[in-house]
């Protein structure tokens, strides 16, 4: 008897779970082209968004795309098994550094990259190396840990394919990623 009143209880159950919903026709939405409206001006600070990669205008964000401009450079190259900075590359990571201290809401990513000779997990040990490198001169000359990620491929990802030292003088290197 009581599996019988179970089995009740349970279809009664299932057909009050089954009610149908009703649907709720919406009203059709409007899309606003606001690209040439005043709206277009409004930042990241007045809507709340968190955005990386962006300035809060101090500077110009088009300096990062002036040819002319030191900010333009944006890999550094090492020399093999090593993560010393060579002095060619002084400027750029100072405009870099000055331009992240300009900027407190910028953030980078510096990608540490090696050549395919050496074992996977040295590879990484040393483009982490090599990004470090890069971060600890940055932070040095002005900008803040906070802005700056670091990030190691290793020999994951060559610049250039091949296994001439052609090939790997162009894969040892550390991209500076807005």
């Amino acid at each position: 008897m009581s599996i019988r009143l179970l089995l009740v209880l349970s279809l009664a159950g299932l057909l009050f779970g089954c009610e149908s919903a009703q649907v709720k026709e919406e009203e059709p939405v409007t899309v606003e082209d606001l690209s040439t409206s005043s709206a277009s001006t409004e930042t990241t600070e007045d809507s709340g968004a968190q955005t990386y990669g962006t300035d809060d205008g101090s500077t110009s964000i088009y300096a990062l795309d002036d040819p002319q401009s030191p900010l333009s450079v944006r890999i550094i190259y090492f020399e093999y098994n090593s993560n010393e900075i060579s002095s060619e590359y002084r400027s750029t990571i100072e405009a870099h550094a000055a331009y992240l201290s300009q900027n407190p809401s910028t953030t980078i990513t510096l990608e540490g990259h090696a050549d395919e000779r050496g074992s996977r997990e040295y590879n990484l040990a040393l483009g982490e190396s090599r990004a470090l490198a890069v971060k600890q001169q940055m932070l040095i000359l002005g900008a803040s840990s906070g802005q700056i990620r670091l990030v190691s491929y290793g020999e994951e990802r060559p610049a250039i394919e091949g296994h001439d030292e052609a090939a790997w003088q162009q894969n040892r290197r550390v991209e500076i990623l807005y």
